[in-house]
């Protein structure tokens, strides 16, 4: 059975209370270890932005792509309060993606 194709839009950030970077992808893993590596941006490399806070799955490109694009636009307390939601304590979701 062949499984369908994943789409993320994902949160990163340097610590709690830092700088937010917005990304999209179709392989979560491989993204965020490029991020983490240094590879995956020059404001990612810059900012040192690599712990994982928030991120969401999509079946279709279009709709990641709207997605990502509309948190971008939002007020960064917007952004605070999605992750909050999920994600009260800023813990690194990316050791968690490793061990399934």
């Amino acid at each position: 059975m062949r499984s369908e194709p994943a789409y993320f839009v994902y949160i990163l950030t340097n610590r709690i209370g830092g700088t937010l970077y917005v990304g999209m992808t179709n392989n979560l893993i491989r993204r965020i270890s490029e991020h983490r590596d240094g590879s995956g941006s020059i404001f990612t490399r810059q900012h040192k932005l690599h712990r994982l806070l928030y991120f969401e799955v999509f079946e279709r490109p279009e709709e990641a792509y709207q997605r990502e694009h509309n948190i971008k636009k939002w007020k960064r307390s917007w952004k605070i309060h999605l992750i909050e939601e999920h994600n009260p304590h800023w813990v690194d979701l990316f050791p968690s993606l490793n061990t399934h």
